[in-house]
């Protein structure tokens, strides 16, 4: 079942009692949102759409079927860190997105921790977990 919740949600539409309802936006609180704008475009490679606010304190980015990552700057960032409560976004060419970290020397890691290395699911999807600028741990897998 929740396998099933994770592919409506990020296929975009999902089916209620009530009507169809899409995944509009996720929003996450970064302290810094130069440095998070760095992380997203540079490393994840998000590209920027427009936003409203012009205010200097959000950035938003197309993650695909209609929906948006908001990153707001905000005080008091949560400081709760853990790889259960993640982002998770699918790469059609995972092996050239690896190559990205290591050039760049980013550090990323298994599901159980492990330095560098790739975790295979029991169904074949390939996931490794890296972290943005406030912690924020993102799942990253070929599930394309």
């Amino acid at each position: 079942m929740k396998a099933l919740l994770t592919f409506l949600l990020f296929s975009g539409v999902i089916m209620t009692s009530h009507s169809q309802i899409k995944v509009n936006h996720i929003a996450v609180h970064v302290s810094e949102l130069e440095a998070s704008k760095k992380f997203y475009e540079n490393i994840v490679g998000l590209k920027e759409i427009e936003e409203p606010f012009k205010d200097g304190l959000h950035a938003w980015y197309d993650i695909g079927s209609g929906a948006a990552l908001h990153i707001i700057e905000a005080p008091n960032t949560p400081t709760e860190i853990s790889k259960v409560n993640h982002l998770c976004f699918s790469m059609e060419d995972m092996d050239s997105f690896i190559q990205t970290l290591k050039d760049t020397n980013y550090p990323f890691e298994s599901w159980v921790g492990e330095k560098g290395k790739v975790t295979i699911r029991v169904d074949g999807i390939r996931q490794i977990y890296i972290q943005d600028p406030d912690g924020m741990w993102l799942e990253i897998n070929d599930d394309y």
